[in-house]
């Protein structure tokens, strides 16, 4: 923390002033930031369905991305402290310091629908990228973001490998395992939230993610956007006019289930994406940004394919605003 104010300690137990927590903020740096999901939940301050998600006491200061596109996306919404670059090879002594690093680390090799090359795959060892981070510059937290599936890839081979990689710079464990729509987004997303806290912070820490909230369905999401040719809101224009497949049942083909959670959005969609649960068509881009829980006011600026695939590819950001409330709690109380 960049505040130099001390904690009270009264009878034994160190106790934050209110001046001090009125005051005191935490650093972030993102890493495989995307267009910048994880990131808006983390710094707050974006409204979604006419509820308010306030600001944080999160800065990030520098987010990195090997996608132009992602970075261009996130510039446009976020702000400009996103970099273009390949965190493969990235030097952590170029990149400044930080009190806690976030990394929705690439699932594709650990997904079921992707190529499930898992540790053995360039892209899936990219998650040293960030264990370099923590050895150099010791922040207080890693936060991580994957699918499910690296719970159970070669036999929980995978997961465990990495957190014996984050112990030997000094850093314990804790793996949430969450689904989506019960914080409150509108699809049906199973995650796993990964929580390196380095080994000195010893401050008890919740085994899973605390504060459900009401579920919220695709209707309710969705139901006050207008038709595609009369709509003013950003990327509702956008989408694949392909019909349904007429053999077998494959993946983006389901119809939206209305009073309950979305399919999952996915970032290879194509013309893949699921129908409307009352109309003949396809999602919208618009339409599968509201079940990420991006704010309208999030305009992807490119053609639908890629728009679909920086959606996909994101963490919701309710979502993430509901890790960040935690983390914070955590980071006062160790402090």
């Amino acid at each position: 923390m960049a505040d130099g104010t001390l904690p009270l300690r009264l009878d034994g137990v160190e106790r934050l002033s209110g001046d001090f927590a009125s005051r005191v903020r935490f650093s972030v740096v993102s890493y495989f930031a995307g267009c910048g999901g994880l990131d808006l939940g983390f710094q707050g301050g974006f409204t979604y369905l006419g509820q308010q998600f306030p600001r944080t006491k999160f800065d990030v200061i520098a987010a990195y991305d090997a996608d132009p596109q992602a970075v261009e996306a996130y510039k446009r919404n976020i702000g400009d402290h996103a970099y273009v670059l390949d965190l493969a090879n990235a030097c952590p002594s170029e990149i400044p310091a930080a009190d806690v690093l976030l990394g929705g680390f690439p699932c594709q090799e650990f997904s079921q629908c992707g190529p499930r090359k898992g540790l053995n795959s360039e892209r899936g060892r990219l998650y040293k990228s960030m264990v370099s981070y923590a050895a150099h510059h010791r922040p207080k937290m890693i936060v991580g973001e994957n699918v499910a599936g690296l719970k159970y890839r070669d036999d929980g081979f995978a997961l465990s490998t990495i957190c014996a990689d984050f112990a030997s710079v000094g850093y314990r464990c804790v793996v949430w395992e969450v689904m989506a729509d019960d914080y409150g987004v509108p699809q049906a997303r199973h995650r796993l939230i990964l929580l390196f806290i380095r080994n000195d912070l010893i401050s008890d820490f919740p085994k899973e993610l605390p504060g459900r909230r009401k579920k919220v369905s695709a209707r309710e999401a969705l139901a006050d956007l207008l038709r595609p040719g009369k709509s003013t809101i950003p990327n509702q224009s956008q989408y694949f006019k392909a019909a349904k497949a007429g053999n077998g049942h494959g993946q983006g083909d389901e119809k939206t289930p209305a009073d309950g959670p979305a399919y999952t959005i996915r970032a290879n969609s194509k013309s893949r994406v699921q129908f409307h649960y009352s109309r003949p068509r396809r999602l919208t881009v618009r339409e599968c940004a509201r079940l990420q829980t991006f704010p309208d006011r999030f305009v992807f600026p490119f053609p639908a394919t890629t728009n679909m695939r920086l959606i996909g590819n994101a963490v919701p950001p309710v979502l993430g605003h509901q890790v960040a409330q935690q983390i914070a709690k955590f980071l006062f109380k160790a402090s």
